[in-house]
């Protein structure tokens, strides 16, 4: 699989990222770091154990990693998530559906990366 369509199978822009990073060698090395940063991991834990303020930090960090490495799809339901999730203190049902959006679009993102590896 190429940089090019592991970003087509994410739902992501590759044109963009590469015109940040300028070499394919330089995508892959920070799209495998996405795989094993914890941002995903902590937004589990913290929805899990209703944590709102760390469910809020864990989504938005997730936001602005795929923001830098233009994975769109994910940046979109992260995005969603993360407003959902400003200012709250409680868990609300509306979470959930976004979540769930944001679980599906992480497995995606992750089982391409992983391709290229």
């Amino acid at each position: 699989m190429t940089v090019r369509e592991c970003y087509e199978a994410m739902g992501a822009n590759y044109d963009e990222a590469f015109s940040r990073l300028r070499s394919d060698e330089r995508i892959v090395r920070f799209l495998i770091k996405v795989a094993e940063d914890g941002s995903y991991a902590l937004l589990c834990r913290s929805l899990e154990e209703k944590n709102m303020e760390e469910a809020f930090r864990a989504a938005h960090t997730l936001k602005g990693i795929c923001l830098n490495l233009s994975l769109t799809r994910l940046q979109e339901s992260a995005s969603k998530l993360t407003e959902a999730l400003r200012g709250k203190t409680e868990y609300t049902p509306e979470t959930v559906p976004l979540f769930e959006q944001v679980r599906v679009d992480y497995a995606c993102a992750v089982e391409n990366i992983r391709k290229l590896s």
